[in-house]
């Protein structure tokens, strides 16, 4: 075994899961440690909501992600959306819509088939998932999550080709699950500009995982039910200092699935909204409690993917 730990070694990898849990110097281009993600916003009302509420608590928010897909959003929405967020110089984040889940294959429902989650079966539906990503961008967004390692590699060349802007950020989404330094590496290597880790890694699990990467972890802190219901609101301080920098993720426990999502479940998503920053105010505190030093970034922030207002490139979508 401790010749296969050196090999491990040799290649630039830590050679088992790090229990000293030792603290990242890695940091944010701002210099800060940490930043504040709430995902499933879908739609305008509900995003809105988070303001509101994130005023009301007195809690910054630097990202807003959603699941249901840029193709399930008007030009319209996602002006507003993209519009609310640059006023504020905070990320938004929006899912390419076209997935596994929702084409015809029943693949993704068998017991075993489970595993494929939401990768891109065959060449039209990567098409589709591009055009999502073109249209989305040519409405000013500068973020979006994938869950394909394909699709992942093409957004690479579509920004080296001009056809993503440069600062377009990609999110890979949980659901992609490389769970190991190598894999997720591998990820960074394939054009991840944050990675969001299984939701069950251990702190030591995760330290390894920080010692060969450099983009930002996403993390959830409180997880949604069909992803463990976890709820790790006493770890935040140590994710911070090991996993910097680092993205901490509110989702929700004990709440409906509304994916894909729409007006017909508009009022359940703004409820859920505002328990989801009500949820991040209980986590500041821990974080002004236990690492109060802890370097949070302003809104705005070097890396974050703003949307861009009044300079929209027109793409054929």
């Amino acid at each position: 075994m401790e010749e296969t730990r050196e090999f491990l070694k040799s290649l630039g990898y830590p050679s088992n899961d790090l229990y000293n849990l030792p603290t990242s110097t890695k940091r944010f281009p701002d210099g800060a440690q940490y930043r504040i993600e709430i995902p499933s916003v879908e739609g305008p009302r509900a995003l809105q909501t988070v303001i509101e509420e994130a005023e009301r608590l007195g809690v910054t928010i630097h990202r807003v992600s959603q699941g249901s897909g840029i193709m399930l959003l008007t030009d319209d929405e996602i002006r507003e959306m993209c519009q609310i967020c640059a006023a504020r110089g905070m990320e938004l984040s929006l899912f390419v819509g076209p997935r596994g889940t929702w084409d015809i294959s029943a693949q993704p429902f068998t017991s075993a088939g489970k595993v494929v989650g939401l990768r891109h079966e065959g060449v039209d539906q990567l098409v589709y998932a591009i055009e999502d990503l073109k249209r989305g961008a040519s409405l000013g967004l500068r973020g979006a999550l994938v869950a394909d390692e394909g699709l992942l590699l093409l957004t690479k060349e579509m920004k080296k080709q001009g056809i993503l802007p440069e600062d377009f950020v990609i999110k890979v989404s949980v659901q992609m699950m490389a769970s190991n330094p190598v894999s997720i590496k591998l990820m960074a290597e394939l054009g991840a500009d944050t990675y969001n880790v299984p939701t069950a890694l251990t702190l030591p699990k995760l330290a390894a995982i920080r010692q060969v990467i450099d983009i930002p972890i996403d993390i959830y802190v409180e997880v949604p039910d069909g992803f463990g219901g976890f709820i790790r609101h006493y770890e935040i301080p140590e994710i911070i200092r090991i996993l910097s920098p680092v993205y901490i993720k509110f989702g929700l426990r004990n709440h409906p699935d509304v994916y894909p999502s729409g007006k017909h479940l508009e009022s359940v998503n703004i409820d859920l909204c505002r328990e989801r920053v009500r949820r991040a105010a209980l986590g500041m505190r821990i974080i002004e409690q236990y690492y109060p030093e802890a370097i949070m970034s302003e809104l705005g922030a070097e890396g974050l993917g703003v949307p861009v207002i009044g300079s929209l490139k027109k793409t054929s979508v």
